[in-house]
């Protein structure tokens, strides 16, 4: 069940951010995936650190129910500072930056971009540079049964002309098995009942899919991020190899690393008490202090 929400639309200069907010106390921006996607990916899975934690779930720059705005701005680099005056906006003096799957590339760049205006940044299930993303071709020639193969290899094709809301849905659900450690995992049907409600943008997935996705290069730079960072990563990730969190475990100096065994790309849907557990634990040491210099 959700955790009790309020919703509202956020003036960050040149556009308007819809965010829902649960919980009460540290504040925790949450950055969806996607692109084309908003805040109901995360569902309710995140809900029990509502107890503890004020949860920012963000509908990113012109999708879910965000503003609109010119095609120019929609790009990894803008959504990094959308974070900046998202948390400006709400008078945010101490707080931290959640990012899944794409979200992760944002809440990367944000860190390389602004280092130290978060107080800790959690990439979960993310890659500092898109060379990692040559591993997702591999990993779909080796996907089984083939039947799922083809099924994800076709609607990865219709992202470059989905052209509304319902396509949107139906090339995610498509897509879901490849994402799971277990293609055949029944909390698939699970996962999309209870991240039902989002309001998909297939003009922004339709952009982001003939742009190469935005392209994500921050690995050259990720010795300049100050703050604790908390890297998430499935053993079994197709898409963000782990590979590529144990790269950024080294190069970012305060960083630490936590593997998901049992997990493809939906760490906090598979291993989700474990995927809670961590975040809170990292977030609750965190927070009181300054990142270690």
């Amino acid at each position: 069940m959700l955790a009790e929400s309020t919703e509202a639309l956020v003036d960050i200069g040149d556009t308007r951010l819809h965010i829902v907010e649960r919980g009460h106390g540290y504040p925790l921006i949450i950055l969806h995936g996607g692109p084309g996607l908003d805040h109901h990916m995360f569902g309710d899975y995140l809900d029990p650190l509502t107890d503890e934690f004020r949860l920012i779930l963000v509908d990113q720059r012109a999708q879910g129910l965000s503003t609109d705005c010119p095609v120019e701005t929609w790009t990894l680099r803008q959504m990094a500072a959308d974070v900046i005056a998202l948390a400006r906006a709400l008078g945010l003096a101490r707080y931290a930056v959640l990012g899944h799957s794409y979200g992760s590339f944002v809440a990367l760049q944000n860190a390389v971009d602004f280092p130290g205006h978060a107080a800790q940044t959690i990439v979960s299930c993310g890659v500092p540079s898109a060379r990692y993303l040559t591993a997702v071709d591999q990993n779909l020639a080796a996907f089984a049964p083939i039947e799922l193969r083809e099924q994800v290899t076709t609607s990865w094709a219709r992202e470059r002309e989905v052209s509304s809301p319902a396509q949107v849905a139906d090339l995610l659900h498509d897509q879901q098995p490849f994402h799971f450690a277990s293609p055949n995992d029944a909390r698939i049907a699970e996962y999309e009942r209870r991240s039902a409600g989002a309001v998909f943008s297939p003009r922004v997935l339709r952009h982001f899919a003939r742009a190469e996705y935005g392209g994500i290069e921050v690995e050259d730079r990720l010795e300049l991020v100050p703050q604790p960072v908390l890297l998430l990563a499935g053993r079994h990730d197709r898409t963000c190899v782990p590979a590529a969190a144990e790269a950024m475990n080294v190069k970012i100096p305060h960083a630490e690393m936590a593997i998901f065994e049992h997990s493809g790309h939906m760490t906090f849907v598979e291993e989700n008490e474990r995927y809670l557990a961590i975040v809170r634990e990292f977030l609750s040491r965190h927070r009181a202090g300054s990142p270690k210099n």
